[in-house]
């Protein structure tokens, strides 16, 4: 991982869980280097427990490794969104959200707000 280390995708509840997929951080990295200012990883790995206590399904991307809560710093989150969803407009998991972006590396296209 060129600008990201494993701890900032573990589970927040410091279980340990630390699982990040490849194909999620190629995104990152790529999301980094597209607008040349960092990305700030809020919540990415959980375990069910975690992902249950925050109200989060069991069948969550973040509780396979899979997904990210981001925010790019000086850029806001419905442009981050935007970009992403120009860039993979036939896959992905992708959420705008007030404060932040999700994105997620499951198998099929998904789009919320």
């Amino acid at each position: 991982m060129k600008y990201f280390n494993r701890k900032e995708f573990s589970c927040k509840c410091g279980c340990g869980f630390d699982s990040v997929d490849f194909e999620l951080v190629l995104i990152l990295e790529e999301l980094r280097e597209h607008y040349n200012s960092p990305v700030i990883v809020s919540s990415s790995a959980r375990c069910l427990k975690h992902n249950r206590s925050i109200g989060s399904t069991d069948k969550s991307q973040h509780t396979k490794g899979r997904a990210a809560d981001i925010t790019v710093k000086g850029v806001t989150p419905m442009a981050v969104h935007t970009y992403l969803n120009e860039k993979y407009p036939d896959q992905y998991g992708l959420g705008f959200y007030n404060t932040f972006t999700h994105i997620d590396t499951r198998k099929r296209k998904a789009r919320w707000s």
